[in-house]
C-alpha cells in the first residue's frame, strides 16, 4: 500500500535556491543571521545578502556561471552560507566536501564533478592544493590569508554588478553533495533548485521555525542535514544560527546556554550525551523547546530519557541525501508522540514498504524496504545513469535500502539497513572503500569490513582480515588505512580470520560476519 503525506499545501515557487533562502534578508537588516560560536562574530542578514551578491558578481567577472561547479571544503563558519549562495546566485552549483578528507578522497570528488574552483581554509590548504592538482583545472581560494594563496576577499566584486541569471529551477542543479548511496564509492547527488526548495517547504510543515528561534549548529554544513535542514531552512525563516567548526560537548553546552538556544537539531551520539553525560545536568537549557534527532535511528527509550531530562519535546525525522533530504518527520507539536518512530511521510511525499526479494507490498507492521516518491527526489547521480536506474524506477520510486515497519497511520520505524553502509555519528562509511585500501597492504590476503555497534558513535568500522603471512601487524595495517581516509572512516577493530565468507558469485556475506562468533 502507499502511505501518503497528502498534497503539499504550499506552492513551490519558480525561484532559484539563493533567492528563495534569502527572501527576507533585506527586511531583517541588522538581525544576526549567523554567529561564529567560538568568537561571537556575527553576520547580519543585510551583510549576508550583500556578500552573496558581491561574490556572485566576482565569480561572474571571472567567467564562472551556468553549469560550473564551486567546491566548498570548510568547517562550519558564517562564510559557508556566503560561499554557497554566492556560487548559486552566479548560476553555478556547489559541491560540498568534508574538510578532513585526504588528497585521494577530495581529489576524486573534484575530478568527478569537474570543479572549477575550490574554497578552503589555511589548515586544509595543502591537501586542497594537491587534490585540485590531481583533479585538473581547479583554482583554489582560501578563507583568510595564507602564503601564495588567493583570498576569498579577492573574489568579491561590486554587489550592484551581480548577474541576472535565467534559472530553470527544475533542471538546473543547485547542490552536488556526495553520497555512497547504498554501496560503493561516493557519487555526486544532483539536487535541483526545485528539489531543495520543495523539501524546505515540506520540512517546514512539521518543523516550523520562527525568526525568534536560535539554533546552535554542531552538524557539518557539508552534510545534507546540516546544509538544508539547518543552514538553508533557518536562513529562509529569518532565524539565527550559531556555528561550530567542530563538535565538542563542552563548547556545545556553553553555546546552548549562552545564546539561549530554542531548538537543537542533533544526531544520536549527541542525544546520548545530552541524556546521560554529567556535564549536561548542570546547564541551564530551559530555553530549549524542541529537539530533533535524525541521520540515524534513536531508540524509543533514549528518546524518552532525553525528553525527560531536558524537559522539552523530542522528535525524529528520516531521509537521505538523495531526497534533499527529508521524507518523514514527527510533528513538533499538535500530535501524539510515538517514541522511536520517525513519523509519517511529509506533505507531498508518498512511501511504500516492499519485500526486497519480490517487490510485493509489506502489510502494516511487517518489515519492508522503504521506497519514497516526491518532488524532493534527486535528478540522479552525476555521470552515472546505471547507478541512478538502480535506485529510481520508471515510476519515480526511490529505493532507500532501509528496512522499516509502518503502522496503520503510516508512522515509520526504521528497524535495519539493507545497505552495507556504516553510519559513524551519522556520517556514511562505505565498506567497499575501506576494503579497496586494505587489500593493497602486503600483509592482507583478503578482507571484509562491517559496522559494529558502538554506544557513542552508533557504529564503527571493523575489519576481518585473512593475513598474507605470519608477520601480520594489526597496528601497522590500521595506521596504513588511517593515513588514507578521513578520521571518521578509520577502522577501529581488526580480527584475523582464516577466510572471508562469500557467495558463489564472490559477494561478501556480511550477514554471516555479523551473526557469527567472529564479531567481538
Amino acid at each position: 500500500m502507499i502511505y501518503s503525506g497528502g498534497p503539499l499545501k504550499a506552492d513551490i515557487p519558480d525561484l532559484d535556491l539563493a533567492s528563495f533562502t534569502l527572501h527576507r534578508a533585506r527586511e531583517l537588516g541588522d538581525k544576526p543571521a549567523l554567529i561564529d560560536g567560538p568568537s561571537g562574530r556575527a553576520v547580519s542578514y543585510a551583510e549576508l545578502e550583500r556578500s552573496v551578491r558581491s561574490l556572485a558578481a566576482g565569480l561572474s567577472a571571472r567567467g564562472f556561471g551556468k553549469g560550473d561547479r564551486f567546491a566548498i571544503c570548510l568547517p562550519n563558519v558564517p562564510e559557508y552560507a556566503i560561499a554557497f549562495h554566492g556560487a548559486i546566485a552566479s548560476g553555478g552549483c556547489c559541491t560540498t566536501a568534508n574538510p578532513l578528507y585526504t588528497v585521494r578522497e577530495l581529489g576524486h570528488q573534484l575530478a568527478d564533478c569537474r570543479a572549477r574552483m575550490l574554497l578552503t581554509m589555511p589548515p586544509f590548504l595543502d591537501v586542497a592544493r594537491q587534490a585540485a592538482g590531481q583533479a585538473g583545472d581547479c583554482e583554489v581560494f582560501v578563507l583568510g590569508q595564507a602564503a601564495e594563496a588567493t583570498s576569498l576577499s579577492e573574489l568579491l566584486g561590486d554587489p550592484g554588478a551581480a548577474p541576472d541569471v535565467a534559472f530553470d529551477p527544475v533542471a538546473d542543479i543547485a547542490a552536488l553533495p556526495y553520497s555512497s548511496g547504498t554501496t560503493g564509492v561516493s557519487k555526486g547527488v544532483m539536487l535541483s533548485h526545485r528539489n531543495l526548495i520543495a523539501n524546505m517547504l515540506q520540512v517546514e510543515t512539521v518543523l516550523p521555525v520562527a525568526a525568534e528561534d536560535v539554533l546552535v549548529a554542531p552538524l557539518p554544513f557539508f552534510h545534507i542535514y546540516g546544509l538544508s535542514v539547518i543552514m538553508n531552512a533557518w536562513l529562509h525563516a529569518g532565524a539565527t544560527i550559531v556555528t561550530m567548526p567542530r563538535f565538542e560537548l563542552a563548547q556545545y553546552l556553553d553555546l546552548l546556554e549562552r545564546y539561549a538556544a530554542t531548538r537543537a537539531y542533533i544526531v544520536p551520539p549527541i542525544a546520548l550525551a545530552l541524556a546521560r553525560h554529567p556535564a549536561a545536568a548542570s546547564r541551564n537549557l530551559t530555553a530549549l523547546r524542541y529537539i530533533l534527532c535524525a541521520a540515524a535511528p534513536l531508540g524509543a527509550d533514549l528518546e524518552q530519557e532525553l525528553a525527560q531530562r531536558l524537559g522539552c519535546e523530542v522528535g525524529q525525522a528520516y531521509g537521505l541525501t538523495e531526497a534533499s533530504p527529508g521524507t518523514h518527520g514527527t510533528p513538533a507539536s499538535g500530535s501524539a508522540r510515538k517514541r522511536g518512530s520517525v513519523g509519517p511521510p511529509l506533505q507531498g511525499t508518498e512511501c511504500r514498504l516492499v519485500d526486497p526479494a519480490t517487490g510485493a507490498d509489506a502489510a502494516p507492521g511487517e518489515p519492508g524496504e522503504v521506497l519514497v516518491r516526491g518532488p524532493q527526489v534527486m535528478r540522479g547521480y552525476l555521470n552515472n545513469p546505471e547507478a541512478t536506474a538502480a535506485v529510481i524506477d520508471p515510476d519515480g520510486w526511490l529505493r532507500t535500502g532501509d528496512l522499516a515497519i509502518a503502522d496503520q497511520d503510516g508512522w515509520l520505524t526504521v528497524v535495519d539497513r539493507m545497505k552495507e553502509l556504516i553510519k559513524y555519528k551519522g556520517l556514511q562509511v562505505a565498506p567497499a572503500e575501506l576494503e579497496a585500501i586494505l587489500i593493497t597492504h602486503p600483509q592482507v590476503a583478503d578482507c571484509a569490513v562491517i559496522g559494529v555497534p558502538d554506544q557513542e558513535a552508533g557504529e564503527v568500522p571493523k575489519a576481518f582480515v585473512v593475513p598474507a603471512g605470519d608477520d601480520f601487524d594489526a597496528d601497522a595495517v590500521l595506521a596504513f588505512v588511517a593515513e588514507q581516509v578521513a578520521p571518521y572512516k578509520r577502522i577501529r577493530i581488526i580480527d584475523r580470520v582464516p577466510e572471508i565468507p562469500k557467495s558463489p558469485s564472490g559477494k561478501i556475506l556480511r550477514r554471516l560476519l555479523r551473526s557469527s562468533e567472529l564479531v567481538s
